[in-house]
């Protein structure tokens, strides 16, 4: 019974059905490094100590909901940078959809390009199937741990949602 269940978890994952192991509030964020749409590497390890890190991951750079979203964050960027926050997206278009993109809405911060999607699979926010992003938020604090975890994302309001749970991590 015990090797049907391994053979079954195996099936699912080779199918995209299984994400990697997911990433839950207390623990350290997974390490990563990426190229944003400047072509500037980005690494979690670079804020380590100096800011918290909003981590965001969406499905696909121009479409609706991932607009707003975006474009809320970008509206309450300096109050996110008042709490002592960076913040980071990452879908798994290229550096070169995400430059059209932050251009177009004039988004101030680094967006990832993760298309081979080792960032998405090592938070475990790849979609089934699809394989693109979920639109899932890590909020990361300057020691490295992940002390909220939002899959509940209003994206018209994202900023101030992100913002409440900012102001009671240290």
């Amino acid at each position: 019974m015990r090797r049907n269940w391994r053979i079954g978890v195996g099936i699912m994952a080779m199918l995209g059905l299984a994400s990697a192991a997911e990433v839950r509030e207390g623990m350290k964020a997974p390490a990563f490094e990426a190229q944003d749409q400047h072509g500037a590497q980005v690494r979690l390890a670079d804020y380590q100590g100096k800011a918290k890190v909003i981590l965001y991951f969406y499905p696909k750079d121009d479409t609706p909901g991932c607009t707003a979203e975006a474009c809320s964050l970008r509206d309450g960027f300096a109050t996110l940078q008042a709490a002592g926050a960076v913040v980071l997206g990452v879908s798994a278009d290229t550096g070169l959809s995400h430059k059209a993109f932050a251009e177009k809405y004039h988004l101030p911060f680094s967006i990832l390009a993760d298309p081979d999607k080792r960032i998405i699979e090592a938070y475990g926010v790849k979609m089934p199937i699809v394989g693109f992003a979920k639109r899932v938020t890590f909020l990361i604090d300057r020691q490295g741990i992940v002390r909220k975890v939002l899959t509940d994302v209003q994206t018209q309001e994202h900023d101030r949602q992100v913002l409440g749970f900012l102001k009671g991590m240290s």
